[in-house]
């Protein structure tokens, strides 16, 4: 069965996973009716400008703020976007927060919020606790990064260190009604870890956050450990200040996998998905998959229809070299040395978000030429993976993938394509 060109069709499959995650598809069903009375709306993410023209396209103008990264602003009305600094937080941020809180506080029971979140919001929704100083949150938040660790610790530990997650965001707001609409861009969809749960709450303490820290041998200055060493800031999951939002997941990994998933079949690829959920060090996901992938590949007969290996979630990288370590990239990189060139194999991993790991690409392509083409260059791609240079790899040879601003973030996407030989 021929399909044409492997990597236009995975480029296409990564392009209808993230176009059903467009928050202008998934947000007008989610809004009620525009309440009567005085209705703010606020947000923060990578998604949350898109999702406030979307809001807009329904309700007409709306007085609010909502803060974006750099780049991903939308044209709205009467919704201010505020544009700021990602992954690492920056001054911006930390300005456009404390207007938002000025806003919440200044409602009372009878007004209305509604919260748009999505990914990327807990570095751009910044209001350290205690006396942690702006520079410090972001060294912490850089460390947090580069230490390899998973998601979930990661925002355990950014919400302890916080004034605004931890459920503390919506705990502004009351009196007031809040209703938090949600694009999910974390492993199992937990509502409490996407951005880091400004509106949600959690029941994890201050010291949890500090094992964390100790266990990824980051180091704190004396402010993080006086902060960590309190009562915290969290709230409760059934706190009273919470009582009065009502949190909506609209958007998530496994929507946007399923509609690629849904492309494939229409084609005839059989498709198998291997979960949106999966963690781990890119690297060895990667070296997982392709036994998965070659595993395929030799079941298959010659009249047998190709085979589409999907999945989604957030690999890390414990970065140890001089590169910036995507994990999209770095997945791809240990997928080619991996795969060794087998022929019938070829795979995309990009980031929806367009943005891998601190490098605005969202991710590469690999196939049967891949180290070909790089031993051609002189590239040594075992040595530039130990180096985490994945993504100056696959820029010397011509096969990353740059999307620009996609305005939604549902997590990483994986796509092998398996033929048979």
């Amino acid at each position: 069965m021929s399909i044409g060109d492997p990597e236009k069709l995975l480029r296409q499959l990564f392009d209808r996973a993230v176009a059903a995650a467009d928050p202008m598809l998934c947000v007008p069903p989610h809004l009620p009716d525009k309440p009567a009375g005085r209705t703010l709306v606020v947000g923060a993410g990578k998604a949350s400008a898109r999702m406030a023209e979307a809001v807009e396209s329904v309700w007409g103008p709306c007085e609010g703020l909502v803060i974006t990264r750099d780049g991903y602003a939308r044209p709205c009305t009467g919704i201010e976007v505020v544009e700021a600094s990602h992954p690492v937080p920056d001054a911006r941020g930390l300005s456009a927060t404390g207007r938002l809180l000025s806003m919440l506080r200044d409602l009372g029971e009878d007004d209305h919020v509604l919260a748009l979140i999505s990914g990327g919001a807990s570095a751009l929704l910044v209001r350290p606790a205690g006396n942690i100083s702006l520079e410090e949150k972001r060294l912490i938040n850089e460390r947090l990064l580069a230490s390899g660790a998973p998601i979930d610790e990661m925002n355990t530990v950014r919400k302890h260190l916080s004034l605004v997650k931890g459920g503390q965001f919506a705990a502004a707001a009351y009196p007031a009604r809040m209703t938090s609409l949600i694009i999910s861009d974390v492993a199992g969809d937990d509502l409490a870890f996407i951005a880091s749960g400004p509106t949600v709450g959690d029941r994890s303490k201050p010291s949890d956050a500090a094992t964390i820290l100790a266990r990824h041998g980051i180091e704190v200055p004396a402010s993080v450990k006086d902060v960590l060493a309190s009562a915290g800031g969290v709230l409760a999951p059934d706190s009273e200040l919470l009582s009065r939002t009502s949190n909506i997941l609209i958007a998530a990994p496994s929507k946007s996998l399923e509609a690629a998933a849904g492309q494939a079949r229409g084609r005839g690829i059989e498709t198998v998905l291997l979960g949106d959920a999966i963690e781990g060090e890119a690297r060895d996901v990667a070296a997982e998959h392709a036994r998965l992938a070659l595993d395929a590949q030799a079941k298959r007969g010659a009249g047998d229809p190709p085979c589409l290996l999907l999945s989604g979630g957030e690999c890390t990288v414990t970065r140890r070299g001089s590169g910036i370590g995507g994990p999209n990239a770095e997945y791809a990189l240990a997928l080619a040395l991996a795969l060794d060139g087998a022929p019938g194999i070829h795979a995309i991993a990009c980031d929806t978000d367009g943005v891998d790991g601190a490098a605005d690409v969202a991710g590469a392509t690999v196939g049967p030429d891949t180290l070909p083409k790089a031993a051609a260059q002189g590239l040594d791609a075992k040595a530039m993976l130990a180096d985490n240079d994945s993504h100056g790899f696959f820029e010397r040879i011509g096969d990353q993938v740059v999307t620009g601003p996609t305005l939604t973030n549902v997590n990483d996407f994986r796509a092998i394509l398996v033929n048979s030989v």
